[in-house]
């Protein structure tokens, strides 16, 4: 059955709007029947993923060089997720000449819709910051896990096509996150562990996911926790339970928790078997942060740790165009290049053709990263914090 719709929200339907607004609001009022919607909801921004060619292919290039051709354009402000490879340094990073041409291309029909070339997965480190209650259509997963649980916006998990269509139309169905009865937690996690690293809300994250599978989880024992640490384990979460909501109390500003939930225990021994679990190898080829994209704080972290020292492995610092623009003006980027590493924009470790840049093995210190890497790039991990990463525990890895 056909939700309701507004007087405009039909003219799009009915392709009074442009052909281009009328197959999104097609797909939109698809996506409406399929869950059960009620009706749309607008929105007041939209984060794209399907955006590197290595995810989307010729026949994503081919869609969306078809949709900017109609002369489609967007009705709210639009983002994009990272792409394949560096858009400004991509030869340097060695990637084929072929791949970066079609990743243009799709750069390039994006941006002629109106959609700013963020390419990052972490819109809210460069000013894209939802207020509690805002509705929003954001798609990766990371970004949305990040958005409802300690922004408080409300997001589903759109597909990158979804996400465009509300971009385009202005809405999206509303269903699933949107809806104040859906936001409340089914199992609770009891944290009897110390979390002092990044990494560690990443394991922690891997667990709860795994055992909630999508279900909204309260943590309860997590004493202080700042946004990079929160953004790890909602990624965590994200890639091993498609989960997209989180409450922490006295952290998040939610909390809400369903009589009758699932009660769990995080422990050490739970967190060293996941740690165990995670790590695959132990030497690896090239070193990668940020997954999601670094914030400054980090690449202040990582040039402190580098400072007047030579690296023995490739790093990158994946990270927006935007922060490598404050790291760089900062010289932060400078410190960590002398070192030997580089700050790689645009792009992360996940999405671009690692396999084909002749690395093999690859160090992290994401647990996301640890989830995708293996399939999309045919990489074997090496998981660990990123001062043992980087050599720095015991005096070891890196030259003064």
């Amino acid at each position: 059955m056909e939700p309701p719709l507004t007087k405009k929200e039909r003219c799009m339907l009915d392709g009074e709007c442009g052909p281009g607004k009328q197959q999104a609001m097609e797909i939109l009022v698809a996506l409406a029947k399929i869950y059960g919607a009620k009706g749309m909801v607008p929105v007041t921004s939209a984060q794209i993923s399907g955006v590197s060619y290595k995810t989307i292919g010729d026949a994503g290039l081919e869609y969306l060089e078809d949709l900017a051709a109609k002369g489609t354009n967007i009705e709210i402000p639009a983002y994009l997720n990272p792409i394949g490879m560096d858009a400004q340094g991509w030869e340097e990073m060695k990637v084929p000449k072929d791949f970066a041409e079609k990743q243009l291309k799709i750069l390039n029909a994006y941006t002629s819709m109106g959609i700013k070339p963020t390419c990052t997965c972490t819109p809210y480190l460069i000013g894209v910051r939802p207020k509690v209650g805002e509705h929003i259509a954001w798609a990766e997963s990371s970004a949305v896990v990040f958005a409802n649980s300690v922004l408080g916006a409300r997001t589903n998990r759109e597909g990158g096509p979804s996400a465009l269509c509300a971009a385009i139309c202005g809405v999206t169905p509303k269903y699933g996150m949107h809806l104040e009865k859906n936001r409340i937690a089914d199992l609770v996690v009891d944290v009897e562990v110390a979390l002092p690293d990044r990494s560690d809300f990443g394991v922690l994250g891997a667990i709860a996911g795994g055992v909630a599978r999508g279900r909204v989880v309260a943590f309860k024992g997590i004493k202080k926790a700042d946004e990079d640490k929160l953004k790890y384990l909602g990624a965590a979460m994200a890639a091993f339970g498609s989960n997209s909501l989180f409450f922490i109390k006295g952290i998040t500003p939610e909390w809400k928790v369903r009589d009758g939930a699932e009660n769990i225990t995080a422990d050490e021994s739970e967190m060293a078997r996941m740690r165990k679990t995670l790590d695959e190898c132990p030497e690896e080829d090239i070193i990668t942060t940020g997954c999601p994209h670094a914030s400054l704080a980090e690449i202040k972290e990582i040039a402190g740790m580098v400072r007047g020292k030579k690296l023995k492995k490739p790093l990158w610092v994946c990270v927006s165009r935007a922060v490598k623009e404050i790291a760089a003006e900062q010289g932060l980027a400078e410190i960590i290049e002398k070192a030997g590493g580089k700050l790689v924009a645009d792009t992360c470790m996940v999405v671009s053709p690692m396999e084909e840049m002749g690395y093999k093995n690859t160090g992290v210190n994401s647990a996301k990263a640890v989830k995708y890497l293996p399939t999309m790039c045919q990489q074997r991990v090496h998981f660990a914090k990123l001062e043992d990463l980087l050599g720095f525990r015991g005096g070891k890895g890196a030259k003064k």
